[in-house]
């Protein structure tokens, strides 16, 4: 059983590493595009709204999907005044608690709220209000439900995380 627990970490630790890779490169991407806009405007006096724009679709991108990889990297901010000098079995307790209380029904509220809004978005194949904007708004709009679905999961392997600590310290014990 611990075997398979272990497994499932692995495999959704895994995912969400490789969605970090895939978000570090779109960073640069980021980066990049924002350059270019700024070269443009000031040094051409070219204007354009899809690049702008597909830099605040990047930055959306990178926020949301990064969720799930910074909860995993152990890089959310919390109150470490009391958490920092709790035992291993302690912190397992806190961050089951958090898991469960929190994070695991935001993540579902996120989900459903946002559903409704995402369908509707694709049923008009909703384009930016800009003229030469983007016209995938909707395509942006999904980008809700997925980041509520990824943290969802890397919620649930560091539940199963922090459970293996604590039934392996009971054991010990």
């Amino acid at each position: 059983m611990i075997s398979t627990v272990k497994i499932l970490i692995r495999i959704i630790d895994n995912v969400t590493d490789r969605f970090g890779a895939l978000l570090a490169w779109l960073c640069l991407a980021m980066a990049l595009a924002t350059g270019i806009v700024v070269i443009l405007r000031y040094g051409f006096g070219i204007g354009s709204i899809a690049l702008q724009e597909s830099v605040t679709y990047m930055h959306a991108t990178l926020f949301m999907l990064g969720a799930a990889y910074t909860l995993r990297s152990g890089g959310h901010v919390r109150v470490d005044i009391f958490y920092r000098s709790f035992s291993d079995r302690s912190r397992a307790w806190v961050n089951s608690f958090g898991a469960i209380v929190f994070l695991m029904p935001l993540c579902l509220i996120i989900l459903g709220i946002s559903w409704r809004f995402v369908t509707e978005s694709w049923a008009v194949r909703e384009s930016s209000v800009d003229p030469g904007g983007i016209p995938a708004v909707f395509l942006l709009k999904s980008i809700i439900p997925l980041m509520a679905i990824n943290l969802l999961f890397q919620g649930f392997a560091e539940l199963l995380r922090n459970a293996l600590t604590l039934l392996v310290d009971e054991d010990s014990a």
